[in-house]
């Protein structure tokens, strides 16, 4: 999902710590002199000198922990959304939250609700059942890093109970309003042991609308994580605890039973790491939340596409680029290189062509009759910088829109106005690793097993 207010990056700097080091220019160097103020040692007295340190060293050295929390497809619900379970408040409550690497905040369905007994548990947070609620103050520095309603009420430095308003908005016009806080969320570790994470920012939403928030996405989630790169994000809230680097598996929403995935803060497996594949994270100043790549080439059937490279640039307006996003169900590829992809496609399948397309998309086939249909649909590469070579297979992009009909799961998109979207459709059955230290984004085929 695609918030419309792009915080502005200098806040962020409000929970950075302060710089120690002055800056150098290219040209400059600093050199500190070594001395040495005692006689060199024996040779065994060195030796037993390192294998202390060693030992030393090897006590310090452990591995960098991390959080995970169980991520599920929502299509039993009628959602193409992916849900992470959070467990807010204490004693823990248990809800869904649509898992966003495309948005910052972090909200969930609240009730004021003097009787809580008339709601469902399970269904929207309660507040007055926590005993480690905070409302943020107005005067906090953090509250500033959240969009305010436009008719928000002048801060009161005074008074103790003056709370931080937000009102955070989709693309689609959809809104969650309410009040910014802090809460304790209950998430296992590494060591499999419960961590109480405390303090965590995110808002108490009273007051939702619009179709992103109550459109049949949304069936069955009780708010969003916000897993973008603003301050205020899951991942960046954790992230400065855990190594700053998250990773989730998207698995088969046509499995049944639905198999175990999580989302994972922290560092995953060495052996899962060996086998990723990375391309750099890009920036952009203008939509500072994204995760953009840079997508360099398609291939059908591995014959690459003649599109030009100036389609996946970004514009001086931040338009364009390729932004990975897993609240977006479907692929959106700039307008030049879809009709490339389709028309190509089309050519290359080896099934029927439907006779009625389903409304909203441009290429279906008839798979009546065909066991496997996969083995007869053309078969996709995705090339970025770096190297890294992304090969989905079929049922990442085309999907059952109706009895023995499937179409091609990618949607066209004006790169003058928008961006292209590798949405969590396409990311299925694949380890993600978004390295925010390194500034890298790392996907395998292997590791979706366990965190």
């Amino acid at each position: 999902m695609l918030p419309l207010i792009v915080l502005c990056s200098l806040l962020s700097l409000l929970l950075l710590p302060p710089a120690y080091l002055a800056a150098v220019s290219d040209d400059e160097y600093l050199k500190l002199p070594l001395l040495r103020k005692s006689p060199l040692p024996s040779p065994t007295q060195a030796l037993a000198l390192d294998t202390r340190r060693l030992h030393f060293l090897s006590l310090r050295r452990k591995p960098i922990p991390f959080v995970k929390s169980p991520v599920s497809s929502g299509a039993s619900s009628g959602s193409g959304q992916y849900f992470v379970d959070l467990r807010i408040g204490q004693p823990p409550q248990s809800l869904l939250l649509i898992a966003d690497t495309g948005s910052d905040l972090v909200w969930v369905k609240c009730s004021a609700c003097r009787n809580c007994s008339l709601h469902s548990p399970a269904t929207v947070f309660f507040p007055r059942h926590s005993s480690t609620f905070s409302p943020t103050h107005c005067y906090d520095p953090t509250c500033r890093l959240v969009p305010k309603p436009s008719r928000a009420p002048k801060c009161n430095h005074t008074r103790l109970h003056s709370t931080c308003p937000y009102e955070y908005a989709y693309a689609d016009g959809s809104l969650t309003s309410g009040l910014f806080a802090r809460e304790t969320t209950t998430l296992r570790t590494s060591s499999g042991r419960e961590a109480n994470l405390k303090s965590v920012a995110f808002g108490c939403g009273f007051r939702i609308s619009g179709q992103t928030v109550s459109g049949t996405s949304f069936n069955g989630a009780h708010g969003v994580m916000g897993l973008g790169r603003g301050p205020i994000s899951f991942a960046s809230q954790l992230g400065r605890r855990f190594g700053n680097k998250f990773s989730y598996c998207l698995m088969d929403y046509t499995l049944s039973p639905p198999p175990t995935s999580y989302l994972t803060i922290g560092g995953v497996r060495s052996d899962a790491v060996s086998k990723l594949s990375f391309t750099p994270l890009l920036t952009n100043p203008l939509s500072p939340t994204f995760y953009y790549v840079r997508l360099k080439s398609i291939s059908v059937n591995g014959a690459k596409l003649r599109i030009d490279p100036s389609v996946w640039e970004t514009d001086g307006s931040g338009n364009g680029g390729t932004v990975v996003d897993s609240g977006t169900t479907l692929a959106f590829l700039a307008d030049p290189a879809y009709r490339l992809v389709v028309a190509t496609v089309r050519r290359r399948i080896r099934l029927p062509i439907a006779a009625e397309l389903t409304p909203g998309f441009d290429l279906c086939v008839n798979v009546s009759g065909v066991l496997k249909p996969e083995k007869m649909m053309p078969r996709l590469k995705f090339g970025f910088a770096g190297g890294a070579v992304f090969v989905p297979p079929p049922r990442n992009y085309f999907i059952e829109t109706e009895e023995h009909i499937q179409c091609l799961a990618i949607q066209s998109v004006n790169p003058k106005v928008g961006f292209s979207v590798i949405g969590n459709l396409m990311q299925q059955g694949f380890l993600f690793e978004f390295d925010r230290d390194r500034s890298r984004l790392g996907f395998s085929r292997h590791g979706c097993a366990s965190p």
